[in-house]
């Protein structure tokens, strides 16, 4: 399947990894191909995300898990998570939150360069993009394909986290076929 794949696609994989990589995942999730479309630039899934309104920094914080509830009730009970980050990272530099601690390798002196595996949710996103593809009569599969598929798991994390943004499946469809039209 992945010899089908452009380069756009590609790169929405390696995004991918490379956020599951960064973020000292195991695995390579829905959430981190979502993640990895909104980290391209010139392809019709990561405009129309972009036409949505829809923002890699947005994304990233809801997956992670604090979202704005969970920010406001904090703020309820007097913790100001504003200045929690200031005082952190004056103590330890800027974006120190930002980094998740590496996890020890059990082999040391070996690099964690290697393969990260897919998820079943993953790999079902990427089986959706071939149907995806096979659907709009395309011959290859595009990161339009890939944000298409996963929006097909609505009870997905990553379709359920653009529908909390005001993104539900109906219209991410509707943008990607919009700028696939501009794009040609």
């Amino acid at each position: 399947m992945f010899e089908r794949f452009t380069p756009g696609a590609r790169d929405v994989v390696i995004g991918a990894q490379e956020q599951a990589r960064a973020l000292g995942a195991r695995e390579i999730t829905a959430e981190h191909l979502l993640l990895g479309i909104l980290a391209g630039r010139d392809n019709p899934a990561t405009l129309a995300l972009h036409q949505l309104g829809i923002e890699r920094d947005t994304v990233e914080q809801r997956t992670r898990g604090l979202g704005s509830a969970d920010a406001q009730a904090l703020e309820a009970i007097g913790v100001d998570l504003d200045a929690i980050r200031e005082r952190v990272e004056a103590s330890f530099g800027p974006g120190a939150l930002d980094r998740t601690p590496r996890r020890r390798s059990r082999f040391p002196g070996r690099r964690s360069a290697g393969h990260i595996p897919f998820t079943s949710s993953a790999k079902g996103a990427l089986e959706q993009a071939l149907r995806q593809a096979i659907a709009l009569n395309d011959k290859t599969i595009g990161a339009e394909h890939i944000l298409l598929g996963l929006m097909a798991e609505e009870s997905g994390l990553a379709a359920r986290t653009l529908a909390s943004l005001g993104a539900d499946a109906a219209q991410v469809r509707a943008a990607v076929l919009r700028e696939r039209g501009n794009a040609a």
